[in-house]
């Protein structure tokens, strides 16, 4: 840590050097280089000072990352797992709305929120809006034995991936919609787990950067989740429409 501390100093103290126009300059005929190229030449120099700055910033970010993920057992033990549950979703920014309540409750954009879902200490989640939240896999424990989750919405969260998508068996009786389009991480290799939720009626899946072939993942998860309604957009499904075409030539054929 205090050899990241150094680094970020001495980067610091030589980019501010970078701005000043340097007095062995002025006395040569020679003209300074562009700030561009001096500003090349010092991250040539500082390689792997930069290089150490940029890993610890990471690192800092995933640690944070895992912090507001981290299972709220303190919470619980005072003021039990429903409540807690419900304070995690505020915490990570996003917002429910409890079983027979019509009232939502959510963050605002400097993360406040009311304190009056403390009233509902025995109240069950119903929906759920994660959206552009840093939700992970791990904090998904925190949303465990809420089962009357029906619907979910996870659209844009970019830690959100395939073992994510794994630990969605945990509302397998009960979630009827699920968005999770937007989400950079998911692949194809994750979206067969979609099969556990028995429920399911409304799934989204658009604009899944890393999902390959659309049309044929379209077409899978129509045979996985035939009760679903699939919303798909952002996509070319050129070959979803050339295999319906195909079946159909084939059929006319047989007849």
């Amino acid at each position: 840590m205090s050899t990241s501390v150094r680094s970020l100093r001495r980067c610091c103290h030589h980019s501010a050097l970078l701005l000043l126009p340097g007095r062995r300059w002025s006395s040569s005929s020679v003209s300074p280089p562009p700030l561009h190229r001096r500003l090349l030449l010092f991250l040539a120099q500082r390689y792997y000072d930069v290089e150490m700055l940029l890993n610890w910033q990471l690192q800092r970010k995933r640690t944070k990352i895992q912090k507001k993920n981290a299972y709220y057992a303190y919470t619980e033990h005072f003021y039990g797992r429903k409540i807690a549950a419900a304070y995690y979703v505020l915490n990570m920014r996003g917002g429910f709305r409890f079983v027979g309540q019509t009232e939502w409750f959510s963050s605002d954009q400097r993360g406040k929120f009311s304190w009056d879902f403390l009233n509902h200490k025995d109240a069950l989640l119903e929906e759920v809006n994660l959206n552009y939240t840093l939700i992970n896999h791990r904090g998904l424990s925190n949303l465990e034995g809420q089962t009357c989750v029906k619907t979910l919405s996870l659209r844009g969260c970019p830690e959100v991936n395939d073992w994510f998508l794994a630990g969605l068996h945990i509302f397998r009786d009960s979630l009827e919609e699920l968005d999770i389009s937007h989400c950079p991480l998911i692949t194809i290799g994750g979206l067969p787990a979609l099969r556990n939720l028995k429920r399911l009626r409304r799934l989204d899946v658009s604009s899944l950067p890393r999902v390959a072939n659309p049309g044929l993942v379209f077409i899978l998860l129509e045979e996985m989740l035939p009760q679903c309604h699939i919303t798909v957009a952002g996509y070319d499904l050129s070959l979803r429409q050339g295999s319906k075409e195909g079946s159909e030539e084939q059929s006319q054929g047989q007849g």
